[in-house]
Protein backbone atom coordinates (compact mmCIF):
# COMPACT_ATOMS: atom_id res chain seq x y z
CA UNK A 1 0.00 0.00 0.00
CA UNK A 2 1.11 3.54 -0.64
CA UNK A 3 -0.26 6.92 0.29
CA UNK A 4 -0.71 9.50 -2.46
CA UNK A 5 -0.19 13.23 -2.00
CA UNK A 6 -3.85 13.65 -0.94
CA UNK A 7 -3.45 11.22 1.96
CA UNK A 8 -5.46 8.50 0.28
CA UNK A 9 -4.29 4.93 0.29
CA UNK A 10 -3.94 3.03 -2.96
CA UNK A 11 -3.01 -0.53 -3.68
CA UNK A 12 0.12 -1.17 -5.63
CA UNK A 13 -0.08 -3.94 -8.18
CA UNK A 14 2.38 -6.74 -7.63
CA UNK A 15 3.65 -8.88 -10.43
CA UNK A 16 2.67 -12.46 -9.94
CA UNK A 17 5.62 -14.74 -9.52
CA UNK A 18 5.33 -17.94 -11.46
CA UNK A 19 6.37 -20.85 -9.31
CA UNK A 20 7.46 -24.01 -11.01
CA UNK A 21 7.86 -27.50 -9.67
CA UNK A 22 11.42 -28.52 -8.82
CA UNK A 23 13.07 -30.73 -11.40
CA UNK A 24 13.35 -34.43 -10.69
CA UNK A 25 16.58 -36.42 -10.63
CA UNK A 26 17.12 -40.16 -10.76
CA UNK A 27 19.49 -41.93 -8.40
CA UNK A 28 21.06 -44.76 -10.39
CA UNK A 29 22.97 -47.59 -8.75
CA UNK A 30 25.91 -48.96 -10.74
CA UNK A 31 27.04 -52.59 -10.79
CA UNK A 32 30.55 -53.63 -9.83
CA UNK A 33 32.29 -56.99 -9.49
CA UNK A 34 33.00 -56.76 -5.75
CA UNK A 35 29.97 -55.51 -3.83
CA UNK A 36 27.83 -58.39 -2.63
CA UNK A 37 24.20 -58.69 -3.63
CA UNK A 38 23.23 -58.86 0.04
CA UNK A 39 24.98 -55.55 0.75
CA UNK A 40 23.19 -53.88 -2.17
CA UNK A 41 19.83 -55.12 -0.86
CA UNK A 42 20.65 -53.74 2.60
CA UNK A 43 21.58 -50.36 1.11
CA UNK A 44 18.31 -50.28 -0.83
CA UNK A 45 16.34 -51.04 2.32
CA UNK A 46 18.20 -48.71 4.69
CA UNK A 47 18.95 -45.67 2.50
CA UNK A 48 16.06 -45.81 0.05
CA UNK A 49 13.45 -47.45 2.34
CA UNK A 50 12.61 -50.19 -0.17
CA UNK A 51 10.75 -53.27 1.01
CA UNK A 52 12.66 -56.58 0.71
CA UNK A 53 10.93 -57.62 -2.52
CA UNK A 54 11.51 -54.30 -4.26
CA UNK A 55 15.11 -54.18 -3.02
CA UNK A 56 15.71 -57.66 -4.44
CA UNK A 57 14.17 -56.69 -7.79
CA UNK A 58 16.26 -53.51 -8.09
CA UNK A 59 19.43 -55.37 -7.07
CA UNK A 60 18.83 -57.97 -9.80
CA UNK A 61 18.27 -55.23 -12.37
CA UNK A 62 21.56 -53.59 -11.37
CA UNK A 63 23.33 -56.95 -11.46
CA UNK A 64 21.92 -57.99 -14.85
CA UNK A 65 21.88 -54.66 -16.68
CA UNK A 66 24.81 -52.90 -15.05
CA UNK A 67 22.68 -50.12 -13.59
CA UNK A 68 19.25 -49.52 -12.15
CA UNK A 69 17.10 -46.59 -11.11
CA UNK A 70 16.64 -46.62 -7.36
CA UNK A 71 14.36 -43.60 -7.06
CA UNK A 72 13.46 -40.15 -8.33
CA UNK A 73 13.97 -37.17 -6.04
CA UNK A 74 14.64 -33.45 -6.02
CA UNK A 75 18.30 -32.47 -6.54
CA UNK A 76 19.17 -32.05 -2.86
CA UNK A 77 17.59 -35.31 -1.77
CA UNK A 78 19.09 -37.25 -4.70
CA UNK A 79 22.59 -35.97 -3.88
CA UNK A 80 22.13 -36.71 -0.18
CA UNK A 81 21.06 -40.29 -0.91
CA UNK A 82 23.99 -40.81 -3.30
CA UNK A 83 26.41 -39.49 -0.67
CA UNK A 84 24.90 -41.80 1.95
CA UNK A 85 25.45 -44.80 -0.33
CA UNK A 86 29.08 -43.83 -0.95
CA UNK A 87 29.75 -43.22 2.74
CA UNK A 88 28.26 -46.53 3.90
CA UNK A 89 29.94 -48.49 1.09
CA UNK A 90 33.30 -46.97 2.00
CA UNK A 91 32.81 -47.96 5.66
CA UNK A 92 32.40 -51.57 4.55
CA UNK A 93 35.20 -51.40 1.94
CA UNK A 94 32.89 -51.83 -1.04
CA UNK A 95 33.30 -49.85 -4.28
CA UNK A 96 29.52 -49.44 -4.71
CA UNK A 97 28.73 -46.28 -6.67
CA UNK A 98 25.62 -44.45 -7.72
CA UNK A 99 25.08 -41.43 -9.90
CA UNK A 100 22.45 -38.72 -10.15
CA UNK A 101 20.93 -37.92 -13.55
CA UNK A 102 18.15 -35.61 -14.62
CA UNK A 103 14.86 -37.50 -14.93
Amino acid sequence: MATDNRGETELLSREEEELKQPEDYMVILLNDNYTTKEFVVEILKSVFHKNPEEAQRIMLTVHNKGRGVVGVYTWDIACTKANQVHTIAKQYDYPLRCIVEEA
